[in-house]
């Protein structure tokens, strides 16, 4: 048996824990698991890891609960040898911001009511280029503009609890790319229309949320439920596809 091969057996043992650790016995995050698996030093940002996807995994990790945190453990072995070019990351920095424009924000678009808008962004072309993302500017616009008259009443409440983890650990590895002028438009415009139709439907039970933070916190939860468990399906689609990146340009 191989190193890998042996390394990969502990994973039906492994439990992912959120943030750092001194080495596998204290525990390991995906990205830690990762690098042990590859055989490499101690580490959440494996070199044979694509940098992309390992920030958005950290972030996911570190987000999830602990029994929901363990969807990422079949990723593990897949994400050995991800690495790839420069070419590589471009590809999936486009497929988060396609990710984002056409299934996040749709999604929560459509929970605040504004099902128009959500429908136009569902239909835009993939978001997979410079190109694209100028042609679906207007739409996105729109959504934002819409979904920007929403109430302030639940604020403080809404941004406590409204952000699913997939939603939350794709912007951060969204942050963490080089964005050019086209790809950086569609991401402000997408982050203000989910964030404010997520204010929205928060908004839309005001008398609700009047109360303190600790006893609107189960309120908004079980309002947003539907919306984060179906992204966080969606995102896990989404990772296949950025670990495809790799394994197309290297066939």
């Amino acid at each position: 048996m191989t190193l890998i091969e042996d390394r990969l057996a502990l994973l039906d043992s492994l439990e992912l824990a959120s943030g750092r650790h001194a080495d596998w016995e204290d525990g390991a995050c995906v990205m830690e698991a990762v690098a042990y698996v590859a055989g490499e030093p101690w580490s959440d940002h494996p070199k044979c890891a694509s940098p992309i996807i390992t920030s958005l995994l950290i972030g996911w990790n570190d987000a999830l609960p602990d029994d929901q945190r363990q969807i990422l453990k079949p990723y593990i072995p897949k994400l050995v040898s991800t690495r790839g070019t420069a070419d590589d990351e471009e590809a999936r920095a486009w497929i988060l911001t396609d990710w984002l424009a056409r299934e996040c924000a749709p999604a929560w678009l459509r929970l605040a009511g504004l099902t128009d808008q959500a429908d136009a962004l569902e239909r835009l072309a993939p978001v997979l280029g410079a190109e694209a993302a100028r042609a679906a500017q207007p739409s996105l616009d729109a959504a934002r503009t819409k979904s920007a008259a929403a109430l302030d009443a639940a604020l403080a409440a809404a941004r406590a609890a409204a952000w699913d983890a997939a939603r939350d650990a794709a912007w951060a590895a969204a942050r963490d790319t080089a964005w050019d002028a086209s790809r950086d438009a569609v991401w402000d415009a997408v982050r203000a229309a989910a964030w404010d139709a997520a204010r929205d439907a928060a908004d839309s039970d005001e008398d609700q949320y009047q109360a303190a933070y600790a006893a609107a916190k189960p309120l908004i939860e079980e309002k947003f439920a539907p919306v984060t468990t179906g992204l966080q399906q969606s995102a896990l689609l989404m990772l296949e596809r950025l670990i495809e990146v790799e394994r197309r340009s290297s066939a």
